[in-house]
């Protein structure tokens, strides 16, 4: 690859950015306040000449020292300067080459520095265009996700030709950490600027993915919830018009303070916390509102965790079946039978008994 000629160094005034770069081909309004920068500002104006842009390596040191500034900048001219009431000055700034600092001249009032241009080494044709093809092709992508950057920015991609134009164009429009804006700044390759911005692109593109992903399930979960909030609204408004809200309402509150009061399992507690959503959205007057405050009532009814003492005596057991049943005779032998065994192997593993028939058919003979 060769390379053009190489330049001879010149000065010019300097104008220290804090986070941000400005690149070749790309104009930026600026906010200047501090009084050296301002005078380097007047400098270049008055004589009618270039600026050089560098960024600080650290944006909140304020009085910046030589060793503060990339040595990597760009030769900017100033299009407008506007001098606004409070001091500072607005200024817009268009970049046009590449430039290193070869050297800070002494001044009092404002940043001299010896520097040269940064001649780009041609490319090869046939690289060149596949890249730019990748590149765009994934610039669209990005502009895709990412809301912030206008669509009509695509139109003015589309029509670049130049790889190193293309680069610096796309990657100014990139949300990167200042350290790989510079880095590409100070890549003097076009064809390499295109390869890294290509990896940058696509970490970009997978971040705003997963943003995208991140947001869509909050909106649903919001959606759901602002549905069943506004649903329940117009329940209770229903309910208020039929009179029926207030006794209603003062049931369920009952019930969810006796599902807090009782011991429940997990298993109990996840259930009852449901179906008193569910009857909080029905009608009281419904069928379906009766069978689910019905179950309700069943499960807080149980006996949570309270265990009674077995009674195993069969004197006892004989007196209160005969009492308290007429006939079934194989039946009540069955229930001895079984107290029996319980009582001579003290094990709580055993047959099952299973008793059919209406409670009260035994009352009826």
């Amino acid at each position: 690859m060769s390379q053009s000629k190489k330049q001879e160094p010149f000065k010019l005034p300097l104008l220290p950015l804090r986070d941000v770069i400005v690149f070749p081909h790309m104009m930026m309004p600026l906010f200047v306040g501090r009084e050296k920068s301002i005078n380097a500002l007047e400098e270049a104006m008055s004589k009618k000449t270039d600026i050089v842009l560098a960024a600080q390596k650290e944006a909140k040191t304020n009085n910046p020292e030589p060793g503060d500034i990339f040595q990597v900048g760009t030769l900017g001219s100033i299009i407008q300067l506007l001098r606004l009431p409070d001091g500072t000055v607005k200024v817009l700034i268009e970049g046009k080459r590449r430039i290193n600092i070869k050297a800070f001249v002494p001044n009092e009032n404002y940043f001299i520095v010896e520097c040269e241009e940064l001649a780009e080494v041609s490319e090869n044709k046939v690289e060149s265009e596949a890249l730019m093809r990748s590149v765009k092709a994934t610039f669209e992508t990005y502009v895709k996700l990412n809301k912030r950057i206008p669509p009509e920015m695509l139109m003015s991609v589309a029509s670049i030709d130049s790889p190193g134009r293309l680069a610096d164009t796309i990657v100014a429009q990139l949300n990167l950490k200042l350290e790989d804006k510079q880095k590409a700044l100070e890549t003097n390759d076009p064809g390499k600027r295109l390869e890294e911005l290509l990896g940058l692109m696509s970490g970009e593109i997978e971040i705003l993915q997963v943003e995208k992903k991140i947001r869509s399930r909050v909106k649903k979960q919001m959606e759901k919830s602002q549905k069943e909030y506004y649903l329940n609204e117009q329940m209770q408004a229903i309910q208020k018009e039929l009179g029926e809200k207030d006794d209603f309402q003062q049931e369920i509150l009952e019930l969810e303070k006796a599902a807090k009061s009782k011991p429940l399992s997990k298993e109990a507690a996840e259930k009852v916390k449901k179906e008193i959503k569910k009857l909080k959205m029905m009608s009281p007057m419904s069928a379906e509102a009766t069978v689910v405050r019905n179950y309700v009532d069943w499960v807080l009814c149980l006996p949570w965790h309270k265990y009674s003492k077995e009674k195993t005596e069969m004197a006892a057991a004989e007196k209160i079946l005969e009492n308290d049943h007429y006939g079934l005779e194989k039946v009540k032998e069955r229930i001895l039978e079984y107290l029996a065994v319980q009582t001579l192997v003290e094990s709580q593993k055993g047959p099952i008994l299973c008793l059919v028939g209406p409670p009260e058919s035994v009352r009826r003979r």
